[in-house]
């Protein structure tokens, strides 16, 4: 179901504030949802291709197996939201807050999470591959077997964050905050530790 411009609008200021829409499997590609109150609403399966969510409220949403490649989600709220098997490629989450997000299984390949606040966020197995999450706050975060080859960390929060057994491959941790961070057989061939230097 593809809405138009018109009928879009209607549905996001008419709709009954008690409870949340329902958009499973709705076609929002290149949508403009600037600001949009999307929270709690189910966007489970719906495509949201190019769509513009930045600044929108999507606490709470479910973004099950969501299409959100190439969406603009700068400063969007995702606290609570439901991103398990969502696909973010390239998507551009600047200053979004994750907090309490799950993306287990979820493909954020080449995401840009720069600033991201992702306290807490549960992100075991997830596969945040060439990733920018430079100066995003992980504290806290379950990052276990996550797949983070090559992603940027640059000046990353990642005290007390669970990276046992996540792929740290060539990734660039310089200037990143690692105390007391969990790295029980965490790969780090070819990482930049925070000190700058290369790790073997």
């Amino acid at each position: 179901m593809q809405f138009t411009s018109n009928e879009l609008y209607m549905l996001l200021n008419l709709h009954p504030s008690d409870r949340p829409l329902w958009l499973v499997r709705a076609d929002l590609s290149e949508a403009s949802l600037t600001g949009a109150n999307l929270s709690g609403a189910n966007l489970s399966g719906a495509n949201l291709r190019k769509a513009d969510l930045r600044w929108a409220n999507l606490a709470g949403a479910d973004l099950r197996s969501t299409y959100l490649g190439w969406a603009d989600l700068t400063g969007a709220n995702l606290t609570g939201a439901d991103v398990r098997w969502a696909i973010l490629e390239e998507a551009n989450l600047t200053g979004a807050n994750l907090t309490r997000v799950s993306l287990w299984g979820a493909n954020p390949i080449r995401a840009n999470l720069t600033g991201a606040n992702l306290t807490g966020a549960n992100l075991p197995g997830a596969d945040l591959t060439h990733a920018i999450l430079s100066e995003a706050n992980l504290t806290g975060a379950n990052l276990s077997g996550a797949n983070l080859t090559e992603a940027n960390l640059r000046k990353a929060d990642l005290r007390w964050a669970s990276l046992a057994g996540a792929n740290l491959r060539k990734a660039y941790l310089q200037e990143a905050d690692l105390w007391e961070a969990k790295l029980e057989e965490a790969h780090l061939t070819g990482a930049t530790m925070p000190d700058g230097k290369k790790h073997r």
